[in-house]
């Protein structure tokens, strides 16, 4: 039990802070057991009522859990220890394909929107007290919506898709709450939910999202939250299809109470049909990130819902920042309103990418995923060691451990940078470093 770190502070706030930063170099590693909150009040000599507020502030950072007699311990994953840590640094000459970032190339070019936004802005300078989303924004934002068959809601606007959740979560939740999330899913959605002092919950997904007897399993175990992705979901490219979406959609309607939060961020980048979930449920949040369309350093995301949750939001983001720059607000409404992106074509020129090399690994026997987005999901045998051989032939994947939890080893490959001629010499690196099927897919 903590080997040579000793825990140190006389108050609640310097004992939790001497173990996060135990935890923060390595000092505790995760799964290693504190000691009982006697023990430890008696070593420190203060009061036991000290130690059991220290652990619980640990434990709604999400930093440690505690498991009734087992005691305490450190998260296998603690909130600060970011799964973006998990990766493989490309060196010289070696293409990387890990970032997950979306091709330069089918960005659109924002000289002509932020022109005019500097123009509206010379006339009428924003300034405290206006509402913090701009009327034009709201407006397209809530046509795309209704396009797409998503209940009608407020507008609210965040600094992209993670902001949003965060948002809607931080409103609705308390302190060991449990959130049902994908798996494989976002890594950064994975660090998020412990970091809220929130306990994930893994479910299962295949080619077309969530599997229904996962959510409904999560669900009868008393999840407050399910977070879900429609499209293009990362890293294994699943969307929803219209019978998925049904079934989906009667699982939750057993449970009304549970916060339902869905994020598209692959709108404008995927070409297939959108099928939402909400309207079953009596709270709920629809998130639409920019980023992978029209560039990831836009920061902003549109976020409806039902209006008590939007309201909260706007409440409690009036706390903070305040609101999101509608200068950045009418930048995007002025990309949206003059078309710069045709979804179609950069759907296409993803699905090329992604298909290609997808077919390419199962003519080589090898399994793969990736119906829509960005990424190819590639299950291994062995992922350290597919990763290590990869890097050596000349190709740098993001390790499937920042994406998973109780799901099976893999690799993820984002396909934004890749040409024609990267396919075949990419997917022979591939079949050699997987190696033989692994016994578990990642649904």
């Amino acid at each position: 039990m903590l080997g040579e770190y000793r825990i140190e502070g006389r108050r609640a706030s310097e004992i939790a802070a001497s173990v996060e930063r135990g935890v923060g170099t390595g000092a505790l590693e995760p799964g290693e057991l504190l000691p009982p909150m006697r023990e430890l009040a008696l070593t420190l000599g203060v009061n036991p009522n000290t130690v059991a507020a220290a652990y619980r502030t640990l434990r709604e950072r999400g930093v440690i859990e505690t498991d009734g007699r087992r005691g305490s311990r450190v998260r296998p994953r603690p909130a600060t220890t970011a799964r973006g840590s998990i990766r493989v640094e490309a060196p010289a000459g070696v293409r990387d394909v890990s970032k997950g970032n979306p091709d330069a190339e089918l960005l659109p070019s924002l000289d002509a929107a932020l022109a005019e936004t500097a123009r509206r802005a010379a006339r009428s300078p924003g300034m405290y007290g206006e509402v913090p989303v701009d009327e034009e924004f709201a407006r397209l934002a809530r046509a795309a919506l209704d396009a797409d068959g998503v209940p009608d809601g407020p507008i609210a606007v965040a600094s992209g898709a993670l902001d949003a959740i965060e948002r809607v979560l931080s409103v609705h939740l308390r302190a060991g709450d449990a959130v049902a999330v994908e798996d494989p899913g976002w890594g950064s959605l994975l660090d998020l939910v412990p970091a809220l002092g929130l306990r994930p919950v893994p479910i299962a997904v295949d080619d077309e999202g969530p599997l229904p007897a996962a959510v409904a399993g999560a669900l009868r175990d008393g999840v407050r939250a399910v977070i879900i992705t429609d499209r293009a979901q990362n890293p294994t490219g699943a969307a929803i299809g219209a019978e998925r979406a049904a079934a989906l959609r009667r699982v939750l309607a057993d449970h009304p109470d549970v916060l339902l939060v869905e994020d598209d961020h692959g709108h404008g980048i995927v070409d297939l049909p959108l099928f939402p979930l909400a309207g079953v449920v009596r709270h709920w949040a629809f998130v639409r990130s920019v980023a992978k369309a029209y560039g990831p350093d836009l920061r902003v995301a549109s976020l409806t819902g039902d209006a008590e949750t939007v309201d909260r939001v706007l409440g409690r983001q009036r706390l903070g920042p305040g609101w999101v720059s509608r200068l950045l607000q009418r930048t995007v409404a002025h990309l949206w309103a003059t078309g710069a992106v045709d979804p179609a074509t950069v759907a296409g020129a993803y699905a090329a990418r992604r298909d290609g090399l997808i077919g390419a690994l199962e003519r080589r026997g090898v399994e793969a995923h990736g119906r829509s987005g960005m990424n190819v999901w590639v299950p291994v045998s062995d992922e350290t060691g597919a990763v290590t051989r990869l890097l050596g032939a000349g190709w740098a994947v993001a390790p499937g451990a920042r994406f998973r939890m109780a799901a099976g080893p893999a690799v993820r490959v984002t396909v934004s940078g890749l040409s024609v001629r990267d396919i075949e010499p990419l997917a022979d690196a591939l079949a050699v470093a997987a190696g033989p099927a692994p016994a578990r897919s990642y649904g």
